[in-house]
């Protein structure tokens, strides 16, 4: 599991580096976001749900927010 703290970092840092960090993973591969940005929880999902990849877990404590996002595997043709 890739794991990527952009905690601190504001709107649109969070989305573009998880962006960066997915296109270059393999199929099933899992990344775990850590971020403090609250427009990360509008974001991040967006993003993965653009990607085509899954949101497997968000949640939030009190201070960050982290997300649990899994590489699509691509359908077989």
């Amino acid at each position: 599991m890739i794991e990527l703290d952009l905690s601190g970092l504001k709107c649109p840092l969070p989305a573009l580096r998880t962006r960066k960090t997915l296109l270059s993973m393999n199929p099933g591969d899992q990344l775990r976001v850590i971020c403090t940005d609250p427009l990360a929880g509008i974001d991040l999902p967006n993003l993965v749900r653009e990607l085509g990849d899954v949101l497997i877990e968000q949640r939030r404590d009190e201070k960050h927010m982290i997300f649990l996002i899994a590489k699509a595997v691509p359908a077989t043709q």
